[in-house]
């Protein structure tokens, strides 16, 4: 175990430690000894663990941590406490907190001393997998391609760790990682509280409730997607200009949806996070915007915020197989929680439900910028890289290997085994068939403009080759004539080039000062010309 490449890139980011196993001569992973003997008490109940109450719980936490020796590391949050007795103490209802103490909280407590043998089964069915070596549970670097396949119930232990504030967190800013412990959360109830701070909260409480009923079964692998720099360009990434120029590729089917949610799609669809650069965003504090809500109702999410490192400009995440577990309502301030929703998305051969979650972080307040050529080449690459399916890039691969130190052709032998597990998902999910659905990516407090990230997302998707585009507006009002528009470009049988030239053309007149021109306005003479 000591030898893996996979635990020594994650152990420092755990609360665990290497121990001799004495009837093997071998290290294992394990609690230290005070910690374990702390979550055997909270796992026999309140009676023995002391644990009643949101003030007590925390106590209890900061005890934990004491045994964890993390007097060193940083402090938590100074308003935490108020939170979690603010929460479970007068926010959840007695009945409900009743249940909390007595029976969820010693169940988690079950689940945190089985972590360390659900580690070590993960790092054995990673090299059943993926061959022995590596590919377990492990920092994702930047530009490197890899993927990992975490057990629901793995998932869940990490998420306890969480919600106890367990993890360290002396080396997360030197490695891109933000904090993945609940304090911020619950310091958020009690100091500047918004009114969906609550809520949020509830999500993930609803969340462990679940698995303390029923202990879930499936798989979600979460992998870093990166495009390689483009030879012949210098510091670009591909595709470089002149492809995106010159692409004969059909612009793909589209449906524009004026209502409704992604998450509620009905067809097999790669759904879009509308990332920050830092995987999850504001969750773990006040954010209750599309990315956050998002992992509010899907938890496992977060689990990826352990050891995805902020993204850069040429890549993307992608999660397959997180489980949603909660309705909501409303957005930013007015977000609630809404009730138990029962995930009946199917599985593939691997465990993995058919949701599927890109996360492409935008270019943020850049203001009239962003109609740079530059910016509007970073911002379709990055849709690019979030939307390529690898099983249909595999002329890519080539690239990867030119550009060791850009695109992490050290793990080349990596992505293939992926393409082979994708080649598995083909047959479960027909993988062909998997559009995208988005909406106004990077238009909210980062300033985009709707109109040219609409269509920005929908040349990338048709340059992914994927079959169709479902684009949910959200009512924005600028976005009242997109139908009309894409149908007249779909009509004319519009190529990806076409669009890319009709983009570059009204960056001219952005940047020459014409303010008040929408690209619905500019393009629209184009689509009533005679072929």
């Amino acid at each position: 175990m000591e030898e893996r490449a996979d635990v020594k890139s994650i152990l420092p980011f755990l609360p665990l430690q290497l121990q001799l196993r004495p009837s093997s001569l071998s290290l294992a992973l394990v609690w230290p000894e005070a910690a374990a003997d702390s979550l055997r008490s909270l796992s026999l109940g309140p009676a023995v663990s002391g644990v009643h109450s949101g003030h007590q719980l925390f106590g209890f936490i900061v005890a934990l941590r004491d045994t964890l020796g993390f007097s060193s590391q940083p402090p938590l949050s100074p308003h935490a406490a108020d939170g979690f007795s603010l929460f479970f103490d007068q926010l959840m209802s007695r009945e409900h907190a009743k249940v909390w103490f007595e029976e969820n909280l010693p169940i988690l407590g079950g689940i945190l001393l089985k972590f360390p043998s659900l580690l070590e089964s993960h790092y054995d069915k990673s090299d059943k997998m993926f061959g022995e070596g590596g590919n377990g549970l492990r920092i994702l670097e930047k530009q490197h391609v890899r993927i990992v396949l975490l057990s629901q119930e793995l998932i869940a232990a990490l998420l306890t760790c969480s919600l106890l504030c367990l993890f360290p967190t002396d080396l997360r800013y030197s490695y891109h990682l933000r904090n993945i412990n609940f304090d911020q959360l619950f310091a958020g109830l009690s100091f500047k509280p918004r009114p969906s701070q609550e809520h949020k909260v509830k999500c993930l409480v609803h969340y462990f409730q679940r698995i303390c009923n029923q202990t879930p079964t499936g798989y979600v692998s979460f992998e870093r997607k990166v495009l390689p720099l483009e030879p012949s360009c210098g510091n670009i990434y591909y595709p470089a200009p002149d492809i995106w120029k010159n692409s004969s590729v059909l612009l793909c089917s589209f449906k524009v949806f004026y209502s409704g949610l992604m998450e509620d799609e009905q067809d097999e669809v790669l759904e879009v996070d509308f990332a920050n650069r830092y995987l999850g965003g504001g969750a773990l504090k006040q954010g209750a915007v599309q990315e956050e809500i998002r992992f509010m109702i899907s938890p496992e999410l977060i689990a990826g915020m352990l050891f995805m490192p902020s993204m850069e400009n040429n890549e993307a995440i992608e999660v397959i197989g997180s489980e949603r577990f909660s309705y909501h309502k409303g957005y930013a301030s007015t977000f609630k929680f809404a009730g138990d929703y029962r995930d009946e998305k199917l599985f593939d051969s691997m465990g993995r439900r058919s949701t599927r979650i890109v996360a492409i972080d935008a270019l943020s307040r850049i203001g009239v910028a962003q109609y740079n050529v530059e910016n509007i080449l970073r911002e379709a690459n990055k849709a690019f890289c979030g939307f390529m399916d690898h099983s249909k890039f595999q002329h890519y691969l080539p690239r990867f290997q030119g550009n060791t130190e850009t695109a992490g052709s050290s793990n080349l032998n990596l992505v293939e085994k992926k393409l082979k597990l994708e080649k598995i998902n083909e047959e479960s999910f027909a993988e062909s068939r998997i559009g995208i659905a988005t909406g106004n990516w990077g238009c909210g407090a980062f300033g985009g403009d709707p109109q040219i990230k609409s269509m920005i997302q929908w040349l990338a998707a048709s340059q992914a080759l994927r079959p169709f585009f479902h684009y949910y507006t959200f009512e924005n009002p600028a976005l009242q004539e997109l139908e009309q528009v894409m149908l007249g470009m779909v009509e004319k049988r519009w190529t990806v080039g076409q669009l890319w030239q009709k983009l570059s053309e009204y960056s001219c007149e952005k940047l020459n000062g014409n303010k008040n021109l929408s690209f619905f306005k500019f393009v629209t003479p184009a689509l009533r010309m005679l072929h």
